[in-house]
């Protein structure tokens, strides 16, 4: 029998279905997910999202627990974190001032961090080096969304995207996020909820739609 698959969008649609026990595929195309799908690519171990600071959505987020969450889960890995953040221009002392929640966790967490970087989507291969790393992407719809997710219960959250990176084109990226969130729905007998980051990003719920309609073919 196919599971429940769902279409939703903004940090709201996220924590719905955090709550509903859905495994959550959140979809921010420019340029959250897809910093996190070239960070994959890069040999990445695990990828995150996080509430920067200033974020206020009408529903909660821990950004402090999730930079937790990737301290201990680096620590568990004897291996690094990255930290991708806003602004995506300026000094690097912007983006550690935009997202002190998240590296205060991996902090409290006892880990090592290794970078903080902007969120240039694809190019983020050429500005660190995430083989083995743990990543947490800090961001504004993506990041708010992802994180909304996981602190409303979701058994899993991931991301996904249809922009092409270093290591993937055509439908490639796609389909690696639906291959992902489907192997994890079925490991967990849960259903799925693709997230369009934001509901004001056409590119994002096309995107979203996208990659919905190849989770249906894949169950």
């Amino acid at each position: 029998m196919v599971p429940v698959v769902i279409l939703t969008a903004n940090a709201s649609g996220a924590a719905w279905a955090g709550k509903q026990g859905l495994v959550v595929l959140v979809v921010d195309v420019v340029d959250m997910s897809t910093s996190l799908e070239a960070a994959l690519d890069e040999g990445a171990a695990a990828v995150l999202g996080a509430s920067p600071d200033a974020a206020v959505p009408p529903v909660p987020v821990d950004p402090l627990g999730v930079g937790r969450l990737a301290g201990e889960k680096a620590r568990e890995l004897n291996t690094g974190v990255v930290v991708i953040a806003e602004p995506r221009t300026g000094p690097e002392e912007r983006r550690r001032g935009a997202v002190k929640k998240v590296l205060g966790g991996i902090a409290a967490a006892g880990a090592r961090l290794e970078a903080v970087i902007p969120n240039l989507g694809a190019a983020v291969a050429e500005l660190a080096d995430f083989k083995g790393k743990v990543v947490v992407a800090a961001t504004g719809s993506g990041g708010v969304a992802f994180d909304a997710a996981l602190t409303a219960g979701a058994p899993a959250v991931m991301a996904g995207t249809v922009a092409r990176t270093r290591h993937k084109k055509g439908r490639d990226p796609a389909m690696a996020a639906a291959r992902r969130i489907v192997a994890a729905a079925r490991s967990l007998g849960r259903g799925v909820a693709v997230v369009a980051a934001s509901s004001n990003s056409v590119e994002d719920l096309l995107a979203a739609r996208y990659i919905y309609d190849l989770i249906l073919e894949l169950f």
